[in-house]
């Protein structure tokens, strides 16, 4: 290793520390009364900084970035650990789902017939279903995409109380039998034709 290169651990470890620094000071912000009534003192914000990153270790940053946000955007209270925990816990379930504005972009990439499509996840299927196939092709992608938005969250919801989003596989259609030859010469003799 060269002088002044830090490895990779290191830069993980300071890309932690960093995460959890910004989830406090985001909970400073958004809950500032709050918080210095729980972490009023350089002590005790130093104790429950260590106690909340022992904690969340296991999470990515990204999952924990996004489960900070969640909470404070849904919870009018100063979340408890473990509300973080719950709150990274469906981030990480959720991870694998686009954004809204990927969802959308999809969705209108989406070619018919939209079942058999190559969806990233079921919900993007469903929102645009109930969105309305026709009007994300007709209207303008400005008009359209807060109704989208809106039911692509809507579904997340759903999924975030456990409901499970499948896809129905279109029917297969019968097997056709071939036309009987003889029936047809019979006919054409028949009518001249």
């Amino acid at each position: 290793m060269n002088p002044g290169q830090k490895n990779l651990n290191s830069k993980k470890i300071e890309d932690y520390i960093d995460a959890i620094d910004n989830l406090f000071l985001k909970l400073e912000l958004a809950y500032h009364y709050q918080f210095y009534k729980v972490f009023g003192s350089d002590n005790k914000l130093n104790e429950g900084k260590k106690l909340w990153a022992n904690n969340l270790k296991k999470y990515d940053i990204e999952v924990i970035n996004k489960a900070s946000e969640e909470i404070i955007h849904s919870q009018p209270y100063f979340p408890t650990l473990t509300d973080i925990i719950k709150a990274c816990e469906e981030s990480k379930k959720n991870n694998a789902l686009p954004t809204s504005e990927e969802a959308f972009i999809e969705a209108l990439k989406s070619y018919s017939p939209r079942r058999e499509f190559p969806w990233s996840h079921p919900i993007v299927y469903f929102a645009g279903k109930k969105t309305g196939w026709s009007s994300l092709n007709e209207k303008s992608r400005k008009e359209i995409f807060y109704d989208f938005k809106r039911n692509y969250e809507s579904l997340i919801g759903l999924l975030n109380k456990g409901k499970k989003f499948s896809i129905p596989k279109n029917k297969t259609p019968k097997e056709l039998k071939p036309l009987n030859q003889k029936l047809f010469a019979s006919l054409r003799k028949k009518h001249n034709i």
